[in-house]
């Protein structure tokens, strides 16, 4: 007689392989930024020094913000510029994070599968765009779902939650007070973490640097190779 339980153990690993697919799906899905620039002449990076600040006060000192200014500081580096502290840099660059609350998308598909109805969900920090700025606030995560009833035929309906995320930066020449860029990088995706979102977006917001002014342009950065490539 077969045993029931390890049928049932057969049966949750064959399942879970459709599971773990989505999971590396998901995970090979390219980052797509949409990127605004606007600049006067930026000074040649040849001795010139560039400090890394918080546009938002309350941000300013904290181990996050610490952290998403790594990759702009490694990125002006990159173009030959010097880090240098605030009060001694001749390139101030005011730099600002966030992730809205998400929206629900509901998609419709000409198949089904009767036993496999994914689903997630996410908390922690996030925030939403409005205007010039990021406001954020905690709350609990919104949960998407997927749902088909066999016995009623029809196509599968799948509900899931979308964010958006951006980032803000403004570069000033703090010898003249003159502003020399304005940028803003935002995505549209099904992640609301901020630590996988703000590398993307500055990788994003810094292809082909600094860009055109006036001119909005869709990046794609691939994940298997970590490429960012302008798509015209």
């Amino acid at each position: 007689m077969t045993n029931p339980l390890k049928s049932c153990a057969r049966y949750l690993k064959r399942a879970s392989v459709p599971l773990l697919m989505l999971g590396l799906a998901a995970c090979a899905t390219p980052f797509k930024a949409d990127v605004s620039r606007f600049q006067t002449q930026l000074p040649a990076p040849d001795g010139k020094t560039f400090a890394v600040v918080a546009e938002d006060p309350k941000l300013a000192g904290g181990l996050e913000f610490a952290q998403y200014a790594d990759f702009v500081e490694a990125e002006m580096q990159e173009l030959g510029y010097t880090q240098s502290e605030p009060e001694a840099a001749n390139l101030l660059v005011r730099f600002d994070y966030g992730v809205d609350n998400g929206r629900e998308k509901v998609r419709t598909t000409g198949f089904h599968d009767p036993y496999f109805s994914p689903w997630y969900g996410g908390f922690g920090r996030r925030g939403f765009y409005r205007g010039r700025g990021f406001h954020r606030s905690r709350f609990r995560g919104a949960w998407g779902y997927g749902f088909y009833d066999p016995w009623f035929g029809g196509p599968e309906v799948r509900s899931f939650t979308v964010y958006t995320s951006g980032i803000d930066m403004k570069i000033d020449n703090t010898e003249t007070g003159e502003r020399l860029f304005e940028g803003k990088a935002q995505a549209v995706s099904r992640s609301n973490r901020l630590p996988y979102l703000v590398p993307n977006l500055v990788e994003a917001m810094f292809t082909d640097f600094p860009g055109n002014t006036g001119e909005t342009v869709r990046i794609t950065i691939k994940p298997e190779d970590k490429v960012a490539r302008r798509d015209d």
